[in-house]
């Protein structure tokens, strides 16, 4: 390899980095060439979203896979590390609508087919901008094997597992409370859901006891589901409420008559010590719901 003699009085990465990875691209070292001799040592990577580029934490957690890889290579593995990127999925389709707004155009107006197309576009401008990125840390990937989550090879491996899956009842389908997007008109997973604190107000409203002078005041910042509640629940030690469990309350606006639950997850310190169970309006209520038949 010949080397500028001209020595620059401070260091230019530019000048040196591209020449030596090409050089390394070039004879192969990265490819991962099945020999039976040597043990197998493999990693996959966490496949980078396409929504954008890459940031400090991806330059952090590859550079640590590329120590590991290639300290596994000199200490005689067959190594191989596995390189692709991740469709993201809402994730992406956010940025591409946030993209079309600036130019005045929604998913409606170009239909399913005119943003699908949109989508590939976006994949292949920002899928190739994080592997010229990867590259650009020096990252050794294994580059003739480059996957991208959509591929449809792995589409067919995710369905075939997805099946199995089934067939051994491990997985099953169930009703779930779910995260649901108003805008995207969609199911969104825990991890895209952002959550906003806000300044809120307790409302305290009673539930009188069917058949008695008594009631139970229970103390929410959301009345508006009062609607949905299913039971009303108290601690099963809180000495206050004991006598209550197993009666029933008559829900406000609605007359209607719902039972009084004994459940360890109502905090006796908290409020009234008396919960309004609405499954349909929050996850711990659903749990709730669940454990007793609601």
């Amino acid at each position: 390899m010949r080397m500028n003699k001209d020595i620059a009085k401070t260091y230019d990465p530019k000048q040196v980095e591209d020449r030596i990875y090409n050089n390394w691209m070039q004879k192969d070292y990265f490819h991962a060439v099945i020999d039976p001799d040597k043990e197998p040592f493999t990693i996959v990577i966490p496949p980078p979203n396409i929504t954008g580029q890459l940031h400090m934490g991806h330059a952090l957690d590859n550079t640590m896979q590329d120590i590991l890889i290639r300290m596994k290579r000199m200490q005689g593995y067959c190594a191989l590390w596995l390189p692709g990127t991740d469709h993201a999925s809402i994730a992406t389709e956010v940025k591409i609508v946030e993209k079309m707004a600036e130019e005045g155009i929604t998913k409606a107006d170009i239909g399913r087919e005119g943003f699908l197309e949109r989508a590939w576009e976006w994949k292949e401008q920002y899928g190739g901008r994080i592997v010229e990125q990867l590259k650009k840390l020096g990252s050794s990937c294994d580059w003739k094997r480059e996957r991208f989550t959509m591929d449809e090879g792995l589409s067919r491996a995710v369905l075939e597992v997805f099946v199995r899956l089934y067939e051994k009842g491990l997985i099953y389908r169930g009703e779930r409370i779910i995260n649901w997007c108003s805008k995207c008109k969609t199911t969104i997973s825990d991890a895209e859901v952002e959550y906003e604190e806000q300044d809120g107000h307790f409302w305290h409203i009673r539930y009188p006891v069917k058949d008695s002078d008594e009631f139970v005041e229970i103390a929410t910042t959301r009345p508006e589901t009062l609607l949905g509640d299913t039971a009303v629940a108290v601690h099963p030690d809180d000495e206050r409420y004991q006598h209550l469990i197993g009666k029933t309350v008559i829900l406000p606006l609605m007359n209607r008559e719902i039972p009084v639950v004994a459940d360890t997850y109502v905090e006796r310190e908290f409020g009234t010590g008396v919960v309004k169970i609405t499954p349909a309006h929050d996850p711990n209520d659903f749990e709730v719901g669940l454990r007793h038949n609601l």
